[in-house]
């Protein structure tokens, strides 16, 4: 599932076309994708102009002029593809519909986006935009990690005490928003925090480090254009590269990249998902 650096790629890609432009017509090819579609759902999106595209953690909201948010999940699978970009960047001419094309915004200005999910675990739904932060999907959502929000204070307050693993404690949407399995593992690594540390029982001073290392693992992934493993791809199309600088992510049995290390890549399974690790490096 994209994880935050491959939200906000996708946002980036597509905010060129879509802030500041109409939507011309919309279409909705079924009734739903992981739920059901919002009632008229093209209808009220048809005419409106997209005031501003946001994210808020893994979730795109474009704001509309008529006062509604459009929420939108990427899920496993879901891509969001530009075509006839009038502003040149992007050179894809307008493909044939595909099987998955399952919304399609056509812009005022000959863009369109089309919202492509072959496994149908994305999701949309209309909102109203001065009260989304209460909607169900965001209510409890914690800061952002890229936000002034998120801070040392914020994160030693929230683990202490905790017992559950620091991988787990990372991974609640509750403390911090948008990480997923790849990037807290490439941070524990940099952290030299083992997964299956206790969270509540790591020094206030490596919790505090942790946060400038996730703010800049997640940088980095935005400047890779985040990190395509099976599905993901830019909005113009393109690959992620991230991929190519992991540490530890998927390097099972490779050799570790510190280079006064000798040991072995290691992965464990925490809660049904893989934890790649350095038993050298992280402690």
């Amino acid at each position: 599932m994209p994880e935050l650096p491959e939200v906000e790629t996708v946002r980036r890609g597509l905010a060129p076309v879509m802030e500041g432009v109409v939507i011309k017509t919309a279409d909705v090819n079924r009734p739903d994708l992981r739920w059901p579609f919002p009632e008229r759902m093209a209808a009220r999106l048809t005419g409106q102009k997209v005031e501003r595209l946001r994210r808020r953690s893994k979730y795109i909201l474009a704001d509309l002029a008529s006062g509604e948010s459009l929420l939108i999940h990427l899920g496993m699978s879901g891509r969001m593809l530009i075509s006839g970009d009038p502003l040149g960047q992007f050179v894809h001419s307008h493909p044939a519909p595909e099987k998955h094309d399952h919304v399609v915004f056509h812009m005022s200005n000959g863009a369109r986006i089309t919202f492509n999910d072959p496994r149908r675990f994305g999701a949309m739904d209309l909102l109203d935009t001065a009260t989304a932060e209460k909607h169900k999907l965001l209510a409890t959502i914690g800061p952002e990690p890229l936000g002034n929000d998120f801070h040392e204070a914020h994160l030693v307050a929230a683990l202490k005490g905790r017992n559950m693993p620091i991988k787990s404690a990372l991974l609640d949407q509750r403390i911090v928003a948008g990480l997923g399995n790849i990037y807290v593992c490439e941070t524990l690594y940099r952290a030299g925090i083992n997964p299956t540390r206790k969270a509540g029982r790591i020094s206030s001073a490596r919790v505090a480090a942790l946060v400038p290392i996730i703010r800049q693992v997640l940088t980095e992934a935005i400047e890779a254009g985040g990190s395509s493993l099976k599905d993901f791809r830019q909005a113009d199309g393109e690959l992620g590269y991230f991929q190519h600088s992991f540490d530890v992510y998927g390097r099972e049995g490779e050799p570790c990249r510190t280079s006064d290390c000798s040991s072995i890549i290691g992965r464990i399974v925490q809660s049904g998902r893989s934890s790649f690790y350095c038993p050298t490096c992280q402690r």
